[in-house]
């Protein structure tokens, strides 16, 4: 492993797009770094795992795409012939594309490697606490959606919108961002996921009671 070639940074930069607050480079450099952190200490192959973390959404998720919900698999066949074209190997390639595959929390392809099951977390982590906020919220300004409005009751039982109701925010907390860490893998995920996941439920409980005017 140590003699595959590594990506070049500022040719990775260069995938991304450069003011996107959902998928932007600074996303990626933070599920980087997360991931630094979760893979050392699960035993994770680094190699393996940070080519993944680089890539992950490296095809598809910029906010002109019109395929972003399937962004992870776009992104694991990019990732492909950007290795490829490294002289990776196959298997190593394949390594990297799995855990690209299965990194979303809507996801088709169930983690089955440490490396995949670390960037899962490591992406996770992002969409939780202050910046997995001010994240939803730059996303729903990007697809028109409010920051709240109050859900129907056929949303509470379902997590399926009424007619003519909109996924606010607030929509997003309830139906994504308050289970998420729940569907960590990792002890190290979870244990950095417990403050996050705190903060996270305060935020929403204050604006929630802030627009019914109880605060």
């Amino acid at each position: 492993m140590n003699e595959l070639p590594l990506l070049d940074l500022p040719a990775v930069q260069a995938l991304y797009p450069g003011a996107d607050p959902v998928h932007g480079f600074d996303h990626i450099e933070r599920v980087y770094h997360l991931c630094q952190i979760i893979g050392r200490s699960e035993e994770a192959d680094m190699n393996i795992l940070s080519t993944a973390a680089l890539l992950h959404d490296c095809d598809g998720s910029d906010p002109s795409s019109q395929n972003r919900a399937e962004h992870n698999l776009l992104s694991a066949e990019k990732a492909g012939v950007i290795l490829n074209g490294m002289g990776w190997d196959e298997e190593n390639i394949r390594r990297v594309q799995h855990c690209i595959r299965a990194h979303r929390f809507r996801k088709s392809e169930e983690p089955q490697t440490i490396e995949a099951k670390s960037l899962f977390d490591a992406d996770k982590l992002d969409v939780i606490g202050a910046i997995g906020i001010a994240r939803t919220i730059g996303y729903a300004v990007q697809a028109g959606e409010p920051f709240y409005c109050k859900p129907s009751e056929q949303f509470l039982k379902t997590g399926k919108l009424s007619a003519g109701e909109h996924h606010s925010v607030y929509h997003e907390y309830l139906f994504k961002l308050r289970n998420v860490h729940d569907t960590l893998y990792t002890v190290t995920g979870r244990q950095l996921a417990e403050g996050r996941h705190a903060f996270l439920d305060i935020f929403f409980k204050q604006l929630e009671e802030e627009v019914n005017g109880l605060r």
